[in-house]
């Protein structure tokens, strides 16, 4: 079943003031060259130093360079935002499910389409609970970044269309693999209706097996208007074997109550003035 986008899904592309300079950039070294061909080492040298600062700008997830990025939430009215990336996993999503029904908490589950499509009740089951299902691309490329962009823009619909066709909801937001991304992608996402979403801390916790560690870099500074970072999907393991958001989930609930913080979806900060 394919869901239609709303109408008012599309949203006006606007370059940054960055890929303006870029585009003026490589119009001055061809109009350079078509003046004084023996200039071409300059023209070609500015191009790529140009190509490499955009690059950097791609790598780094939480810049704006390209586009506008969710990297805190809109408002900060004694809120933060709990996201999940990489799932549904048949055996730590219904956990972490359970533990976010304990704290009364809500999150944003950024999954992969591919996996949604072979789990979809677990799809269902994370909307019925309340919460928000997001797009984090139908195959979870790690190259992802370096697609062209007809590849690129039909990874991101792909994901929008399974997810869609599971929970009967479009996504709102997108989030590429690690963050990682390249100036072809806001026009897609504009097109789409998309936010892009990264994040103000991660947990590193598909990497780290200590819970201590990972809890540490969610909460040391946390305040409202955060989005943290976790994963339910390719989850590092303790030692004693328990998937690393299991453990450190509850911890990092218990210290945003204890500040006086309550989760929502990114979803429902839509709602409040924009970025």
């Amino acid at each position: 079943m394919r869901v239609p986008p709303p109408a008012h899904a599309r949203r006006q592309w606007r370059p940054t003031p960055l890929l303006q300079a870029s585009l003026a950039l490589h119009l001055g070294a061809l109009g350079s060259l078509a003046i004084q061909p023996g200039w071409w080492p300059w023209g070609l040298g500015a191009v790529a130093a140009n190509h490499l600062v955009l690059t950097a700008v791609g790598l780094w997830p939480r810049s704006r360079g390209l586009g506008p990025n969710w990297v805190r939430l809109p408002t900060a009215a004694g809120q933060i935002a709990i996201t999940i990336d990489d799932g549904p996993d048949p055996e730590v999503t219904p956990a972490v499910l359970d533990l976010l029904d304990q704290f009364n908490a809500r999150a944003s589950f950024f999954c992969i389409g591919a996996k949604a499509a072979r789990y979809p009740e677990l799809c269902r089951e994370i909307v019925r609970r309340g919460h928000a299902v997001e797009n984090h691309g139908q195959h979870h490329y790690r190259h992802f970044a370096l697609l062209g962009p007809r590849r690129m823009a039909r990874e991101v619909a792909a994901g929008q269309d399974s997810l869609a066709a599971v929970t009967g909801q479009r996504p709102s937001f997108f989030r590429p693999t690690a963050g990682l991304r390249s100036p072809f992608l806001e026009p897609i996402l504009a097109r789409h209706g998309l936010y892009l979403a990264s994040w103000t801390r991660r947990g590193y916790d598909t990497r780290s097996r200590d819970s201590d560690d990972v809890v540490r870099r969610l909460t040391s500074g946390l305040a409202a208007g955060d989005i943290l970072l976790l994963h339910d999907g390719n989850a590092a393991r303790t030692a004693g074997g328990a998937p690393v958001i299991l453990v450190a989930l509850p911890r990092v609930l218990e210290l945003a109550a204890a500040a006086g913080l309550t989760t929502i979806t990114l979803h429902s900060a839509l709602e409040r003035p924009p970025l």
